[in-house]
């Protein structure tokens, strides 16, 4: 496209922008499956045979089989959406298969990620799909005890070393008070099914084969998408908002990052980084994130967040309602009292 043609685009609205792709392309829909489900299943077979070698081997073939089931989960991720098929049925079950792959319930998570899209940034409406941040006011009026656990809670150590994998295998099993009785049911329905395929892998290729994969295949898938949703909300400069002051396209644009990836990372990670654009239009399939965020300059006027500057969000614990940003614990000791 050429640039005056970028450039005019400019000027029109961001809901004439992105209208331009809020649909999806059931060829480039099917391929991604097939580039992303089928290498997955061939790595496990692979990492089978590897045990017979080396379990350094089966290791090493993990974190490619982890980075497969990451891009996986996106494609899980744009079922529930609605983005990667126009069928809702179609979306429905390519969502519950791949949510079983990723140890992931289709029907609750879909439900909270949806309430995470409409108050995301809204310091008044936090707690559903978010990473729990305090603001320093709430933080001093705890108790002593209620201190130590948030304290320990946003530890890099637990929040993106002890806590993702916690949250796959056990918090994602576990229903809400506020679910429905049908939510309750597909939950259910989820964990059966997850349980049956587990036991049936065991039986087929041994207990210890299975746990010796799936765990650290598991493990660091989890990590690197609780990191990649740890960096797309909380990082220098993130724009929050209470709810009189909220605005969707400001939030979208200044409440969710453009977290510049290697260009195999944006592969493997779904192209999730154009993070920005997907909080604007949440029904652009992940495929086209990149050219949306090429053809039009709007886009581009956010400052990247790359690997190396979202290493500084692992300090920010706390949201400063004086300054309006992010901060660390150290701040406390120059907050007035």
């Amino acid at each position: 496209m050429k640039t005056e043609n970028i450039n005019a685009n400019s000027s029109l609205s961001w809901i004439e922008i992105v209208s331009k792709y809020n649909f999806s392309d059931p060829v480039r829909s099917w391929w991604q499956i097939s580039n992303s489900v089928i290498p997955y299943f061939l790595l496990w077979a692979v990492m089978v045979w590897s045990l017979k070698v080396s379990y350094l081997l089966t290791l090493f073939l993990s974190v490619f089989a982890a980075g497969f089931m990451v891009r996986i989960f996106i494609i899980f991720h744009d079922c529930g959406h609605g983005s990667f098929f126009k069928s809702k049925k179609l979306s429905r079950i390519v969502g519950i298969v791949t949510g079983l792959i990723t140890f992931t319930p289709y029907d609750k998570w879909t439900h909270e990620h949806k309430e995470h899209h409409a108050t995301v940034g809204n310091l008044d409406k936090r707690g559903v799909g978010d990473v729990k941040t305090l603001t320093i006011e709430e933080f001093l009026n705890l108790s002593p005890w209620k201190k130590f656990v948030y304290r320990f809670y946003r530890h890099p150590l637990f929040l993106l070393g002890i806590a993702p994998f916690l949250v796959f295998v056990f918090q994602n099993r576990l229903p809400k008070n506020n679910m429905s009785r049908k939510e309750h049911l597909y939950l259910h329905l989820s964990n059966l099914a997850l349980i049956a395929i587990i036991i049936l892998a065991m039986w087929g290729l041994g207990w210890k084969t299975y746990l010796l994969i799936q765990l650290p295949v598991l493990y660091i898938a989890s990590v690197h998408g609780v990191w990649l949703f740890y960096v797309q909300h909380q990082y220098e400069n993130v724009v929050w908002k209470r709810a009189q002051e909220w605005n969707y396209k400001e939030i979208a644009l200044s409440g969710s990052s453009y977290f510049k990836l290697p260009k195999v990372l944006q592969w493997f990670t779904g192209n999730i980084g154009f993070h920005h654009i997907h909080h604007l239009s949440p029904k652009i399939p992940n495929y086209k994130l990149p050219a949306c965020y090429k053809e039009n300059t709007v886009f581009q006027e956010v400052k990247p967040v790359t690997f190396f500057s979202s290493l500084k969000s692992l300090k920010l614990r706390l949201w400063d309602e004086n300054k309006k940003q992010l901060v660390g614990f150290k701040a406390l000791r120059y907050y007035p009292r």
